[in-house]
């Protein structure tokens, strides 16, 4: 058996790596998971024991269960298991993200989870890992796909909050409660006061928990007096849109942000009044960079565009394969909606 096999196998549970006997971001219930991350579809229920960051495991816990196992370790600490040894680098998605690093016998194997190579104000940035095998992710793999910078972005956004405030309006933002949400109040920070739904206020709270320092937010809650939040901001989950709750906002403008809005705009989204491309993962050139700096052998793409960036992959010279996996934009906002209980109060 190669070094390889010994240490990755594509199975219907997930990535399982036969050395070390533990799996990466399983989708099914499994003994043991090291856990990329802390989105629903990359952190499941029903593992024995979980193996994370450290900057992670407070989400987990809050996600997954105060009662689960969990260990956690730094970014760029080792720990050997079954004579693997596995260690967490930045992957610059949310907080907390890490590729997941797998050595034995010298041989590496480096799992990318999801991830982002351009820096924000939040997020640990991303390190590119040099390995023999390469498992990347593809979300945007297309050359369509180019974002702004941070700096560009947060002056979009903040700018369109002052013309909405122009014209007595409350600026009403939906992203993912973890990541997207925390990326947003750390771009509007400053702008005005920003408040935030419960599932969001809670994940914030977890996170601030854990000794990770947050701009400040308030709580937005069905029951508070609308009149003051005439002109400020609100942040809440997608599942939220066309809610009785964001109805009752007061002279709202409504935007989604995601990355698909670079193609997408509001075609897709009519009930909306704007669409900012935020998105947490790497765009076409972030995803190539991303790539050749790891200098692998071998490279697996998975979940988005697999099929075009692995044909490009291929053509420049580098031998890539798709792998199907569970991940993905539309698992993750079913799984995000049932992970926080949203509703449509």
């Amino acid at each position: 058996m190669s070094l390889e096999n010994q240490l990755i196998k594509f199975t219907k549970k997930g990535i399982y790596c036969p050395q070390g006997k533990f799996y990466l971001d399983p989708w099914y219930p499994v003994d043991y998971a090291i856990i990329s991350h802390g989105h629903a579809d990359h952190a499941r229920r029903g593992m024995k024991r979980y193996l994370c960051t450290d900057d992670s495991k407070a989400i987990l816990q809050h996600r997954l269960g105060a009662d689960i196992s969990v260990e956690s370790i730094p970014y760029d600490s080792t720990l050997t298991i079954n004579g693997v040894k596995v260690s967490f680098y930045p992957a610059g998605h949310v907080i907390g993200s890490a590729q997941i690093r797998l050595e034995y016998k010298g041989y590496i194997v480096v799992f990318s989870g999801d991830y982002k190579t351009q820096s924000d104000f939040i997020s640990s940035p991303f390190e590119p890992i040099k390995c023999h095998t390469f498992i990347t992710e593809s979300t945007f793999g297309l050359p369509i796909y180019n974002w702004k910078s941070e700096k560009a972005l947060q002056d979009q956004l903040q700018s369109w909050v002052k013309t909405n405030q122009s014209n007595n309006r409350t600026s009403v933002f939906l992203g993912y409660s973890l990541g997207k949400a925390q990326r947003l109040i750390s771009l509007l920070d400053g702008c005005d006061d920003i408040y935030v739904h419960r599932a969001i206020h809670n994940l914030n709270e977890a996170i601030s928990g854990s000794g990770i320092k947050l701009p400040e937010t308030k709580l937005w809650s069905a029951d508070l007096d609308r009149k003051i939040l005439q002109n400020k901001i609100i942040i809440a989950p997608p599942a939220l849109l066309g809610s009785r709750m964001l109805k009752r906002v007061p002279n709202s403008a409504t935007a989604i942000c995601s990355g698909w809005m670079q193609i997408r705009g509001n075609r897709r989204w009519q009930a909306v009044d704007a669409g900012f491309v935020v998105s947490d993962h790497a765009d076409w050139n972030g995803l190539i960079s991303a790539v050749k700096a790891t200098e692998a052998e071998k490279v697996y793409v998975t979940h988005g565009s697999q099929a075009v960036f692995s044909k490009y992959l291929n053509e420049i010279g580098i031998k890539a394969d798709e792998l199907k996996t569970e991940y993905g934009d539309e698992a993750l906002a079913k799984a995000e909606k049932e992970t926080e209980n949203i509703g449509r109060e």
